[in-house]
């Protein structure tokens, strides 16, 4: 199975003097269809002992990449699962990012199209089916659905057994769709390991070779 997704423009990273933006985390418009449940309890339990004024600083030097509209109003192109665990833990929390793109348009579809010829937006669910209308985009990170796959794919890079693309566009989603045609045992994002061994000897098979962050088999 392959993504089909449309050529990808790198993002802007931040300059040297670009200005952070502090805004409400229910103000931030996503740019994907789902996360992995697994890796946003993962960070909750993390950030659970954590203090505020750590937490701060931790998303200080975790900037989001921002489209911004004519009127203001704000989609993150990444940090989904960095802040859909504090979202859900914290409602009224604040995250900082840069603005990425500066839109002169103020209608959602038209920055919706803008965004997908750019291959900003992931519009497959969190069945792997897509890909979809960017209207089925929700308004709120609370509005994203389960990828038991990308929770998979998020605990196979934790165990070191594929390594991070950051250039790769929705580079987990890739190794998740993967997996998708793959014959692995029922599993969820709350109970992964009936599907790791598979997963994991999967992810070291030369049929993975293609995939970026392949490592290949064990020495």
């Amino acid at each position: 199975m392959a993504l089909r997704l449309p050529p990808f423009q790198q993002l802007p990273p931040p300059g040297p003097k670009a200005k952070l933006l502090e805004i409400p985390i229910a103000q931030l418009q996503p740019t994907q269809l789902c996360v992995g449940l697994a890796e946003v309890r993962s960070r909750q339990s993390d950030f659970s002992s954590e203090s505020g004024q750590e937490l701060r600083s931790y998303l200080g030097t975790k900037p989001v990449p921002l489209v911004r509209s004519k009127k203001g109003e704000v989609w993150m192109v990444d940090r989904h699962h960095r802040l859909r665990a504090l979202f859900e833990l914290q409602p009224e929390a604040t995250a900082f990012g840069y603005v990425a793109l500066q839109l002169d348009c103020s209608d959602r579809q038209q920055v919706l199209a803008e965004l997908n010829t750019r291959g900003w937006l992931y519009l497959y669910d969190g069945r792997g089916l897509g890909p979809l209308d960017p209207a089925a985009l929700p308004p709120q990170l609370s509005g994203l659905q389960d990828d038991p796959y990308r929770s998979l794919v998020w605990k196979l890079k934790k165990e070191k057994l594929i390594d991070p693309a950051p250039l790769i566009p929705f580079h987990e989603f890739r190794w998740g769709a993967w997996l998708r045609s793959r014959a692995l045992p029922p599993f969820s994002s709350g109970q992964l390991d009936p599907a790791l061994p598979a997963a994991r000897a999967f992810a070291r098979s030369r049929a993975a070779s293609h995939l970026a962050g392949w490592k290949g088999p064990n020495p």
